[in-house]
């Protein structure tokens, strides 16, 4: 059994990694920390979790194997700074510190996105998951990238669930501001877009111009993206869906739908729909995914299963709810 630690376990991405690792066939979670829960069963705080566990928060990390770190954004390298933890003892980082610059007291945390980089995930001793945004959006790019199609300016704009803010209150996550209510945020300059530019500059042979219109939506999970590019002269949107297909055929949670998609198939679970289309100059794509599953958590067992030679669906056959 893989001895896991989760750092940061009070909050959403922490919450839903209890839920899924405590169904894994794999693992044993012998550690969730937290500064502020010291003693308090885990089920006081996730309340879902009444009669599945009787695992109280803690402040020591123990000999896990494996850390989770659901830290606050910047929060992670302190934690380095401040545990001394084994060189043997493997990182998962699901927060922004190591997604730019990977190397870091002696480690090198490798870029976590599956659909791209697997066999480096395998090899590697530390991973910094991506983004929620940037997994959705770079779903739609990948395979134009890797083909040498984005010739363009992409143009994306994405709407994201309540729990994408995180649990600490603010003014805009509140139940009065964000029922029956939509609005932007950090247009053209939310975070995620250097993590995007940079990874799928790799694949792209340069980094791409995104426009990015980031938008908070009235419900609590789920990511939908619309994204943009001037498409090929010629090519046509069976090409364009045949591309993907290909690009996602050994995904085992990734799939290109040949009609159109919507959140309702992908929430609670850690799948990634895609659908792609021709209008006229432009090659349009959708994407939608959980933004604590695939987009967090979900994303980060399955990192974890890789790097310990695991079936890479493990814990991970979630039901959706279709209703």
């Amino acid at each position: 059994m893989i001895r896991v630690a989760i750092a940061g376990a009070t909050g959403y991405t922490g919450g839903e990694l209890l839920r899924i690792l405590l169904r894994h066939p794999d693992v044993e979670i012998t550690a969730a920390t937290t500064t502020s829960s010291e003693g308090i069963p885990v089920s006081d705080v996730h309340k879902d979790l009444i009669g599945e566990t009787d695992l109280k928060f803690g402040t020591e990390l123990g000999n896990p194997d494996v850390i989770f770190l659901c830290l606050g954004h910047g929060l992670s390298r302190e934690f380095l700074d401040t545990h001394s933890i084994s060189g043997s003892c493997r990182i998962i980082d699901l927060g922004n510190d190591f997604r730019l610059d990977g190397d870091y007291a002696g480690r090198h945390f490798v870029y976590g996105l599956c659909e791209c980089d697997r066999e480096n995930i395998r090899k590697a001793r530390d991973i910094a998951n991506p983004g929620c945004f940037a997994t959705a959006i770079q779903l739609t790019l990948l395979p134009l990238a890797s083909a040498g199609l984005i010739r363009d300016e992409v143009h994306v704009t994405a709407i994201t669930g309540s729990t994408g803010a995180g649990k600490k209150l603010a003014e805009t996550s509140h139940f009065s501001y964000r029922d029956n209510n939509i609005s932007i945020y950090k247009l053209f300059s939310h975070q995620h877009l250097a993590e995007i530019r940079k990874n799928i500059g790799k694949f792209a042979g340069s980094e791409p111009v995104v426009n990015f219109v980031p938008m908070r939506g009235d419900f609590p999970r789920g990511i939908f993206a619309s994204v943009y590019t001037r498409a090929v002269p010629g090519m046509s949107g069976e090409e364009y869906a045949g591309l993907f297909e290909e690009y996602y055929r050994d995904s085992p949670f990734v799939f290109h739908s040949a009609k159109g998609i919507s959140l309702k198939e992908v929430v609670n679970t850690n799948k990634g729909l895609v659908h792609a289309e021709v209008h006229g100059e432009y090659v349009h794509v959708s994407s939608a995914i959980d933004n604590l599953v695939k987009g967090a958590s979900g994303q980060a067992v399955q990192n974890m299963n890789l790097m310990f030679g695991l079936d890479e669906t493990a814990g991970l056959r979630l039901k959706p709810s279709a209703f």
